[in-house]
């Protein structure tokens, strides 16, 4: 497994209940794909406990927490005290995903800019970077996130994205990266390939997303973190690259945005 190029999926849902009873199979399988490392999202606070729980129980896993906009409506707004507790853990490795979403949740837009703001100030707080969803709220993302951002500078991210031209370069600009998912690879996903190639290849990370957003030829099936070094193939073709430059690339891509990950690591903590 030594000559299998490393690559980390920096975004999963390793809590939902796809996965259930299958975490031990799922990390093993991700582990022999070059997958040696993987960020599970917490998306409900009080889900915490038992997202910290798998982080804790898994040496490649690491954990992300915060309320996710379409929650927002129905859970407790999210805490600045709160997130910065949270973040004392040394696994949990980011502020997320939190972010805007008006397809599915536009009646609770207001509620969900008022958490994102709460998000942005815990990532200033902690130095832990911000993990963005966003979905048809591209104006208002690209204000907030310039706004919050000029209030106490962080890092942060674009998960899974694939919004507009304008949206990649608001966030290239502020220094932030985007992720590229499964989404990528779909055969009618050329014009956001294209916003891929046009970006710094040193702002590039992958996922999985998983349980969803399989890509071919898994499509339409439970994704799985193994599954983020297909779209990682696709990544370097995009680039012009072979896989395992690709691979090094995004490795230390995450390594530099996700530093406390690096850092654990590194320290040999276990």
């Amino acid at each position: 497994m030594t000559d299998i190029a490393q690559i980390t999926d920096s975004h999963c849902h390793l809590d939902f209940p796809d996965f259930e009873g299958e975490l031990d199979q799922v990390i093993a399988r991700a582990a022999e794909a070059g997958v040696t490392r993987m960020v599970t999202i917490c998306t409900k606070l009080v889900n915490e406990p038992s997202v910290r729980v798998i982080a804790e129980a898994h040496d490649p896993v690491f954990y992300a927490a915060a309320t996710h906009p379409m929650s927002v409506g129905k859970e407790p707004m999210a805490r600045f005290d709160q997130l910065v507790e949270i973040a004392k853990h040394p696994k949990m490795v980011g502020i997320g995903e939190t972010g805007l979403d008006y397809h599915y949740t536009a009646e609770s837009a207001e509620e969900q800019q008022e958490s994102l703001r709460i998000h942005c100030a815990a990532a200033h707080a902690t130095g832990l970077p911000l993990i963005i969803h966003s979905r048809d709220a591209d104006d208002d993302m690209a204000r907030i996130l310039s706004e919050e951002h000029a209030n106490g500078a962080f890092d942060c991210v674009m998960h899974c994205f694939s919004s507009t031209e304008a949206l990649a370069k608001a966030a290239l600009d502020l220094g932030f990266y985007l992720s590229m998912s499964g989404i990528a690879t779909f055969p009618k996903s050329q014009e956001l390939r294209d916003i891929f190639a046009a970006a710094p290849l040193d702002r590039i990370l992958v996922e999985t997303d998983s349980p969803y957003l399989a890509p071919p030829p898994h499509r339409g099936k439970r994704n799985e973190p193994a599954f983020s070094a297909l779209t990682a193939k696709v990544g370097a073709e995009i680039f012009g690259l072979d896989y395992p430059a690709f691979a090094a690339r995004t490795q230390a891509n995450f390594e530099r945005l996700f530093a406390k990950a690096a850092a654990w690591q590194k320290e040999g903590v276990a």
